[in-house]
């Protein structure tokens, strides 16, 4: 009885798959880690905190 001859089609897919995944996990990992070294805001005081909160709780008129 032949053998049928295996096909390298799905695992080369598989692989290209997982390795893309990996990419697209290590590119956000790193894109996270550069956001919070370059927090350009600083420490907000209670008044600054109270107006942000007044504009964004009262609708435009």
């Amino acid at each position: 009885m032949a053998q049928k001859p295996k096909s390298v089609l799905l695992p080369v897919m598989a692989a290209a798959v997982f390795a893309g995944l990996g990419r697209m996990v290590i590119q956000k990992i790193k894109a996270d880690r550069a956001a919070r070294a370059t927090n350009v805001a600083g420490p907000i005081d209670a008044k600054t905190r109270a107006w942000i909160s007044e504009v964004v709780r009262t609708p435009r008129q």
